[in-house]
């Protein structure tokens, strides 16, 4: 569809490439040399939410790679898959197929709490692990079930858990629920401007792409009462032993910073918590160099 090679086929310093993983297709986009770096994005973006930080880690010596998740951009948009076993498997195949047998993971939302999933659930796989606006799912369950604040700021969930409605008020009139949901999330800083909305509006109206990103937010809130979410918050109690940085918006409206807080303690291995001033649910966007100065700081540490 020529709207895929519109907007998942951004041109810039980095080449384009599709690997098998997990029994799927997935689209990545590369940069540089030397360690791996995959970065994981968030809900509503694609892989091109880490433009700001792709050609940095380049030419910082790493190898960054930064993937589209299952459902969404140029990667396969797939019937079932969007739990974050699933999902986390598939990270992990991107990882193998890349070649590489670890990578320091950096995810943020949907993207950091599958970053955390596979550091418990494949620690082998991880040498670093950096978290953006992510707790670890388990303090996220605790606040969400002890936190009034937490369960107001996270209640478009619930609306998202209807049949088809939600997909339908994505994608109308140009998909402008994505572009007041950016807003909203965001700092008041004024980001994000016209064309960056603009690419994140017309990725959402990729086919399938809107029901594949409600998919990962109806497992989440159905889990809760289910046996596989059970299933889901026992694997986490695995401590994490690399090195976990976690990266956080001080003005987050979505997942608030009293949220954030406490995750340290399913972490083994070494753990810095930092806010950056002035960044809402999107600190990489919104506060760019900040972030990937945090980033840089903790890949060479």
């Amino acid at each position: 569809m020529p709207v895929d090679t519109d907007v998942v086929l951004a041109e810039g310093p980095w080449a384009h490439r599709q690997i098998s993983a997990n029994g799927a297709r997935f689209h990545v986009v590369e940069a540089g040399t030397g360690p791996l770096v995959l970065l994981l994005h968030g809900f509503p973006t694609f892989w091109w939410t880490w433009r700001h930080q792709l050609p940095a880690l380049a030419e910082a010596g790493c190898r960054a790679v930064a993937m589209d998740l299952r459902g969404y951009g140029g990667s396969d948009k797939t019937p079932r898959g969007y739990d974050p076993f699933s999902l986390a498997g598939d990270v992990a195949g991107v990882i193998r197929s890349l070649g590489a047998a670890q990578a320091t993971v950096v995810g943020h939302g949907w993207g950091g709490l599958l970053a955390w999933t596979l550091a418990a659930t494949e620690p082998e796989l991880c040498s670093g692990l950096v978290a953006i606006s992510a707790p670890h799912p388990l303090r996220m369950r605790g606040a969400i079930a002890g936190s009034g604040r937490q369960v107001a700021a996270a209640s478009y969930m619930i609306g998202f858990q209807r049949p088809w409605v939600p997909e339908r008020r994505l994608v109308r009139d140009d998909a402008a629920e994505v572009g007041r949901l950016l807003s909203e999330w965001s700092g008041g800083t004024g980001w994000p401007d016209e064309p960056t909305a603009a690419r994140y509006r017309a990725a959402m109206q990729i086919d399938a792409v809107a029901h594949c990103a409600l998919e990962y937010h109806r497992w989440a809130f159905r889990s809760l009462f289910r046996p596989d979410g059970q299933r889901f918050a026992r694997r986490m109690r695995a401590p994490v032993r690399c090195p976990v940085l976690q990266l956080h918006g001080a003005a987050d409206p979505v997942v608030l910073s009293r949220t954030a807080g406490g995750s340290g303690r399913w972490v083994a291995g070494p753990y810095t918590s930092v806010t950056i001033p002035r960044a809402g649910h999107f600190p990489h966007e919104e506060q760019p160099d900040a972030v990937t100065t945090e980033l840089l700081a903790h890949l060479t540490g």
